[in-house]
């Protein structure tokens, strides 16, 4: 049974029919409410289930909604609600990041390929200190040699400015295992600093030029103008001697004492 058309109420037939706004129309009939200029599926715009064109079509208005106290008490609850939301979700993702971004293995490959990276420029920096640190002992060392082994590090020298006491003796250890020569077949036993020891008598006197603190166990601590007693001598680099104001016997470096 064909159905009737909505605006002339006539009986539309398959040929000439019109299914839109859902309801049936005529070709001739369906057409802006304003202006009855005939529209089709392409041009039309719906409103109210009424076809019209684009220049009459109903221009929507909104309604102003007066600030009443009630209207006043829902806003300022939304905006409660809202701040609550966001420091509950602020105090979830407090530490995570800005994003949460998704551990895919495509980022998984970047990350790794980064860390390869910074792997490789750590040893890089490294190998490069670590070959600064050597050129610079083995200048010290011709220049000991050159000396014919009568070179002596000044104060300056054996601690850095605005050093603590308690970093110099780290630092001093340090230089020590960078800058001490071999011990040719002798090692003193490794024994506490303040523990005397008694040297062979017969040995040389020498008085210290320098103040020098001990930098290990095996070594003696002594002041400018410090008397040694007893001195034998190890190497080009190293003595062993007692210090007559303490007593104290062990290994104490050539260049900072002299022959009396």
């Amino acid at each position: 049974m064909n159905p009737s058309c909505a605006r002339c109420g006539k009986i539309v037939y398959p040929t000439e029919k019109v299914n839109c706004l859902d309801k049936f129309w005529h070709k001739a009939c369906f057409h802006c409410e304003t202006c009855k200029m005939t529209l089709n599926m392409k041009n039309y715009k719906g409103y109210d289930k009424k076809p019209y064109c684009s220049a009459h079509y109903p221009k929507q208005s909104f309604t102003t909604v007066a600030d009443t106290p009630e209207n006043l008490r829902l806003k300022q609850q939304s905006e409660l609600q809202s701040q609550i939301r966001y420091k509950e979700d602020f105090e979830k993702n407090k530490g995570k990041g800005f994003s949460v971004v998704a551990d895919t293995p495509e980022l998984q490959r970047i990350k790794k390929t980064q860390d390869q990276i910074s792997n490789i420029k750590y040893h890089e920096e490294f190998e490069k200190s670590r070959m600064g640190s050597l050129s610079i002992d083995a200048g010290d060392e011709r220049r000991g040699s050159e000396d014919g082994g009568n070179y002596r590090r000044t104060p300056s020298e054996s601690m850095p400015p605005h050093q603590s006491p308690a970093s110099s003796s780290a630092y001093q250890h340090q230089r020590q295992q960078q800058q001490q020569p071999p011990k040719y077949g002798y090692q003193e036993p490794v024994t506490p600093v303040t523990t005397q020891h008694s040297a062979p008598a017969g040995g040389k006197r020498y008085r210290a030029v320098y103040d020098y603190n001990a930098a290990d166990e095996d070594e003696v601590s002594f002041q400018d103008g410090d008397t040694i007693i007893n001195v034998q001598q190890i190497d080009e680099g190293w003595m062993y001697g007692t210090v007559e104001r303490t007593g104290d016997t062990g290994m104490l470096p050539a260049n900072y004492v002299e022959a009396i």
